[in-house]
């Protein structure tokens, strides 16, 4: 079993590559092949809409990085994907990413049945991680994504996804900000439990 993350944030190692890596290693400790995959390590074109793939499930640019990254999404039994939120939404890589998703999607879903979840991380405490996280979980049912929930039955903190927030405090006149994602207790609880549920999912289907 493979659990592949992949970060659409501009910072490598950053924020929500270690939301990622916390749900990596919650799914390791139950026995899964994980890999983490950050986007700016691979050069994405912009889609042309061109809409060749509308009639082959395949891309007509050739000379970037997303045949390797299809591969890679195609071996994956489940895939996390992550963003930061600059503006309510995904970040421009990662929107080039999934624009660029569309040969596995528009002739058959090629990712159909496979398990995903999405976690994203923002600045202020409302900055547009609910819609950002929407995005995603949207893009993943196009695909025929299976959603997995961050929760438990014996668990009591409830969440539509993985959320994070480098907000801390307002004593009136400045805000105050974390350090790190890792100061943000719940937001690590949530992905680790990502993590777990989508190994214990995949683990059912396996032998149901």
């Amino acid at each position: 079993m493979k659990i592949l993350a992949i970060n659409g944030s501009h910072r490598k190692g950053k924020n929500t590559a270690k939301m990622l890596q916390a749900a990596l290693e919650a799914a390791a400790a139950l026995g899964a092949q994980t890999e983490l995959v950050e986007l700016m390590d691979y050069e994405i074109k912009e889609c042309t809409s061109c809409n060749k793939c509308l009639g082959k499930a395949e891309c007509v640019i050739t000379d970037d990085g997303m045949n390797v990254l299809y591969s890679k999404l195609l071996q994956a039994d489940g895939i996390v994907i992550g963003s930061p939120v600059y503006f309510a939404n995904v970040t421009g890589r990662l929107k080039d990413f999934i624009d660029r998703s569309r040969p596995l999607h528009m002739v058959a879903n090629a990712l159909d049945g496979k398990a995903g979840g999405a976690v994203v991380h923002a600045g202020l405490r409302n900055g547009g991680q609910e819609l950002a996280l929407q995005i995603l979980h949207n893009f993943m049912l196009g695909h025929g994504i299976l959603l997995v929930s961050d929760r438990g039955a014996a668990e009591d903190i409830a969440s539509t996804g993985p959320m994070a927030t480098m907000f801390e405090a307002y004593d009136g006149s400045r805000m105050k900000f974390k350090r790190s994602v890792e100061d943000d207790y719940l937001a690590l609880v949530s992905c680790r439990r990502l993590g777990r549920n989508m190994v214990t999912h995949l683990q059912k289907r396996c032998t149901s």
